[in-house]
């Protein structure tokens, strides 16, 4: 007969789809406002255009490298952007290890080029496990609140002990 043992395990609880959108909504105004305050007089300082809408244009890359730069080097340096800091959300390694560069640059850089590739995407999120973004799949991280727990009850069922006595060995 199996023994059983109730564990009560304490785990950082997930954030859900509409904090992260929250968050992604404060960090993409902040980049905007970041890009306009620093790179639009620039341009009009010599000239520039900044009507052109293409993807090549020096406006949108100028743009686009503020925008990973941000995710980037917030997201590897404290494990959150500001807008995750303003919902109290962060960051983390599914096996619990420290965020690496490569783990960063995956999900901040490859993970974010996919998602605004393909807009809808960003809506996986709602409907996956621990509502992870494609991006935390592909680099094995979830987001999570830093100071919400939630307490899992788990049983576990362990085998009769077999005493060493009761097992004979010949030779």
């Amino acid at each position: 007969m199996y023994a059983t043992q109730e564990i009560e395990q304490i785990e950082e609880k997930t954030a859900g789809f509409w904090m992260r959108f929250w968050a992604f909504i404060i960090d993409s105004l902040i980049v905007s406002a970041i890009v306009g305050i620093l790179v639009n007089p620039i341009f009009h300082l010599f000239g520039w255009s900044l009507a052109e809408n293409n993807w090549y244009a020096p406006m949108t890359i100028i743009s686009g490298l503020f925008y990973y730069a941000y995710f980037v080097l917030l997201t590897k340096f404290w494990n959150q952007t500001i807008g995750k800091m303003i919902f109290g959300l962060k960051v983390k390694s599914i096996n619990g290890a420290p965020l690496d560069w490569a783990t960063v640059l995956f999900r901040e850089v490859i993970g974010r080029f996919i998602n605004n590739t393909i807009i809808i995407l960003y809506v996986i999120a709602a409907f996956m496990p621990k509502n992870k973004g494609l991006h935390d799949v592909i680099a094995d991280t979830v987001v999570v609140h830093e100071k919400v727990f939630i307490k899992n009850k788990v049983v576990v069922h362990q085998p009769p002990n077999v005493e060493n006595d009761s097992v004979s060995t010949t030779i």
